[in-house]
């Protein structure tokens, strides 16, 4: 069969457009496919990827709860403050030089910083942090492309400038009814002058501070930090190549959840009047360091809580971070002869002594090959044990130690406590604990037995003394008597149930023996004449060991005691390497006058009258 030229050309024109629409409906297909893949099996990839180059998510931050004392003072709080930041890959690159030059001057960073910080390829950084709300409102104003605040907050402290000014007043000195002692109404020798009291932020020890990153450090807010933080919320804005910003509205927003409020014992007054003695106490003495605790007898609720030097937590950043180590809780030291009153409170409660007990004291005892001299190296005669205590005797306690015997002096050193932690609601609390019992050497007990060779911390120790204020009950310490929650609802801390550690007849008898101490012996530099035989108290000197050896460096202290019939309060002074010689070094002359002028302030505050 013959085909015509012009069918040949026809069949292929029409092969030819078969191919091209079954090509044409390949492409549209994979067109099709590809859509499809992109716009429903990556939609989420492709969602994440742009918002990845402009979707931002600034903190909602949660208000930290309120630190108050036991007035309704407030301590801390937060105040509002913006963090700078600024998302580099929407800023173009001609304008970084500008944009960095017009915030230099606002934010105190060099302009060559701040354009180097923007030429990052990031989406998000911080360009300065915590700046104040008059700062933030000025760099608002400038409407840069790329840059943006996050509101946040600061926290702020209490200072001392705040707080009251009653002056506490100049210390005066009775007569002396201690051997040898003779008062020291001017600042010891080699103690440097005496320097003006800086303003700083009250209790700083005591309530720790909030880093830059609102994390509490050191003592209540580090220990509460959970609960002062609360929960933070977050927004996720986009921001535009032209700085608007947009909620997103398939973005559920977080709302932040406040932290609770703490409310504490703390007497604000009383911390003032003792932060102000302790700080002219030490200068005057020349001492190192020094500390004051003053607790409520029968819920070891603290009322006062101050150490010199310390710092001012509103400008923490500069400190040097030694002063935030708080020695109260964190701070191991030998205590010396404040020790005797667990020593001689053993011997009366397990019967081994009575406060008439009589003996030959010779001003010195040889123990495990190693002689024990008291302090004036004076044989003393036959004297009973109350007199042991006024004078501060060493040999005198060594004696109560070996007639009660290795297992009863150490059990009772557990019972009051020594060589554990208190358990005090604050962060760091350290203790060393005792060795095992068949450890001990003779001499060893020996020592303990009048406060040196055993360590403790200061909360420790007032915690142990104050079981004689209390009729024999061991009370845990505490720094938090509630909390109130953002609704203002108060939830009362219950306290820890204490334990009896002596009998109430032998707290009662030494009492009446640390009276004596006041009345008639080491204690006198804290009498006060319309308080005659209401003061109950104990000195102690302890000298400190450096490199194996005890050296002629000191941590003098007095612990006491008062109304003594029924106590309002106890309270611990300690001094840290006194400066001068003999006596101005003695817990007589370099602690008791502070702890009296302290004292006469709480008096006079909570209106204590005789």
């Amino acid at each position: 069969m013959e085909v015509s030229g012009a069918g040949v050309m026809e069949s292929r024109g029409r092969l030819r457009v078969f191919w091209l629409m079954t090509a044409a409906g390949v492409l549209a297909s994979i067109l099709v496919l590809r859509l499809a893949y992109w716009q429903v099996a990556q939609h989420g990839r492709i969602t994440a990827l742009a918002a990845a180059q402009h979707q931002v998510t600034f903190k909602l931050p949660a208000h930290r709860g309120r630190i108050l004392d036991r007035n309704g003072q407030l301590l801390a709080t937060d105040t509002p403050v913006y963090n700078v930041v600024a998302a580099p890959n929407l800023i173009p690159a001609q304008q970084r030089q500008d944009i960095a030059n017009r915030l230099s001057p606002l934010l105190g960073i060099d302009a060559a910083q701040v354009a180097t910080q923007l030429t990052q390829p990031l989406k998000f950084l911080y360009l300065k942090r915590k700046v104040a709300q008059d700062v933030g409102d000025r760099v608002a104003a400038l409407h840069l492309t790329g840059i943006a605040l996050e509101a946040d907050t600061k926290r702020a402290y209490l200072t001392s400038v705040d707080a009251p000014t009653t002056n506490p007043g100049p210390i005066v000195l009775p007569a002396s009814p201690f051997p040898l002692a003779s008062p020291s109404p001017s600042p010891s020798p080699g103690a440097p002058p005496m320097a003006p009291i800086l303003p700083h932020s009250l209790a700083s020890n005591l309530l720790g501070f909030v880093n830059d990153d609102g994390g509490g450090q050191y003592g209540i807010e580090q220990f509460y930090d959970k609960q002062l933080h609360g929960t933070d919320g977050l927004e996720s804005t986009l921001k535009t190549g032209a700085d608007q910003t947009i909620v997103l509205s398939d973005q559920k927003r977080q709302e932040p959840k406040n932290g609770v409020d703490l409310q504490l014992a703390l007497d604000s007054q009383i911390q003032f009047f003792a932060e102000q003695a302790l700080a002219q106490g030490v200068q005057k003495t020349g001492a190192e360091s020094g500390s004051v605790i003053v607790m409520e007898p029968s819920t070891g609720n603290i009322i006062a809580w101050a150490d010199y030097p310390s710092f001012d937590a509103n400008s923490f950043g500069g400190t040097d971070g030694k002063l935030f180590t708080d020695p109260i809780v964190s701070g191991l030291y030998e205590p010396g002869s404040v020790m005797k009153i667990v020593t001689l409170s053993g011997g009366l409660d397990d019967h081994a002594i009575t406060p008439d007990y009589t003996f030959n004291e010779t001003g010195a005892v040889s123990v495990g090959g190693f002689t024990i001299h008291d302090w004036d190296n004076k044989a003393h005669g036959n004297i009973s044990m109350t007199r042991v205590l006024e004078l501060s005797l060493n040999a005198g306690a060594v004696k109560v130690q070996q007639m009660e015997g290795a297992p009863n002096f150490l059990t009772y050193l557990q019972r009051f406590g020594i060589g554990r932690p208190t358990g005090i609601d604050l962060a760091n609390e350290t203790s060393q604990a005792l060795p095992p019992a068949p450890s001990w050497h003779a001499s060893e007990l020996a020592t303990a037995s009048f406060g040196q060779g055993v360590v403790v911390t200061p909360i420790e120790m007032i915690t142990a003394v104050n079981a004689v204020a209390t009729g024999g009950r061991l009370v845990q310490p505490r720094v938090v008597m509630s909390t109130i929650d953002d609704s203002g609802n108060r939830h009362d801390v219950a306290p820890q149930a204490d334990v009896q550690v002596v009998g109430p007849d032998t707290a009662a008898q030494m009492r009446q023996m640390m009276i004596s101490v006041v009345e008639h012996g080491s204690g006198w530099t804290t009498q006060m004449p319309a308080w005659k035989n209401r003061i109950a108290g104990k000195t102690g000197t302890a000298n400190i060991p450096e490199n194996g050896k005890y050296t002629d460096k000191v941590v003098a202290s007095f612990v006491g005691f008062m109304p003594a019939d029924n106590p309002r309060f106890t309270m611990l002074v300690i001094m840290r390497k006194p400066q001068g010689g003999g006596f101005q070094q003695e817990g007589t002359f370099a602690a008791a006058p502070v702890w009296k002028q302290i004292a006469q302030q709480i008096l006079a505050q909570w209106h204590i009258t005789p």
